[in-house]
């Protein structure tokens, strides 16, 4: 499946999967600046890529911290509306459209690079995967750090839910429910089926996506970053982290 059209057709409303998605940038950047600063020892000034940028949910919030963002995404209307974010907010971020498997057309070196929101799934292949990781390496400077969030796989893999529980936000009249409906096409590939159906004077209308992912293991992205160059691989709980998945990091040698 293509993950660029998947995200071309969700860029104009994945704000809407959050119940306040300003709330939700403010929120995420506290948490990846902790972490940043503090088990990661950058200053608020460091340079920062995010790889899988999407409409900037991470990359707005960091760049209103004070870090010097850029963001790339394999969807272009991603990276149109991300842009006009920033530009919304007075943010000054460099945005492009790229693929992290292709990462060194990117110019300049930084102190870290992010993969928020399960996008190294998006990856469909131990290849891929391999590729990227060498890429996201290849933009680091010496001692620059790696950090990723991915879903908890290890129990997913196990129980191969068909539905993940639908979200309802909002009051009478202007109500939205978020719902998606998982395919598994083996032990590790499966097609979401994302729905937002949103309440409006003029009815309900229901807004549809899909896109495949590749169920990652925790152990098999430590072993591909460590294969990529990555020393010091290590998880933080949500409950360690504030943040709502796994987060791996990882130093470049």
């Amino acid at each position: 499946m293509n993950s660029a059209q998947t995200y071309d057709d969700l860029a104009e409303h994945y704000h809407l999967i959050f119940e306040d998605w300003d709330a939700s940038i403010e929120r995420q950047a506290t948490v990846l600046g902790t972490i940043l600063k503090q088990n990661c020892g950058l200053p608020a000034s460091a340079r920062i890529l995010d790889c899988a940028c999407g409409i900037g949910t991470q990359a707005l919030g960091l760049a209103k911290m004070g870090f010097q963002v850029s963001g790339c995404d394999i969807s272009a209307n991603a990276i149109k509306r991300a842009r006009q974010e920033a530009v919304q907010r007075n943010l000054d971020i460099d945005f492009s459209v790229n693929n992290m498997l292709t990462l060194n057309s990117i110019q300049g070196q930084f102190d870290a690079v992010i993969c928020m929101d399960n996008a190294l799934p998006h990856l469909e292949s131990v290849e891929q995967l391999a590729r990227a990781t060498q890429q996201i390496r290849s933009k680091l400077i010496s001692d620059g750090v790696f950090i990723a969030s991915i879903r908890d796989y290890e129990r997913l893999i196990d129980e191969r839910p068909a539905v993940q529980s639908p979200t309802f936000y909002g009051n009478q009249g202007s109500r939205r429910i978020i719902f998606q409906v998982w395919d598994w096409l083996d032990d590790r590939r499966y097609i979401f089926h994302l729905y937002i159906t949103c309440e409006s004077a003029d009815g309900w209308r229901t807004f549809y996506t899909s896109g495949l992912y590749r169920a990652i293991r925790k152990d098999e992205l430590s072993a591909a970053l460590k294969d990529a160059g990555f020393n010091n691989v290590h998880w933080l709980a949500p409950q360690e982290s504030g943040f709502y998945q796994p987060i791996v990091l990882a130093a470049a040698n």
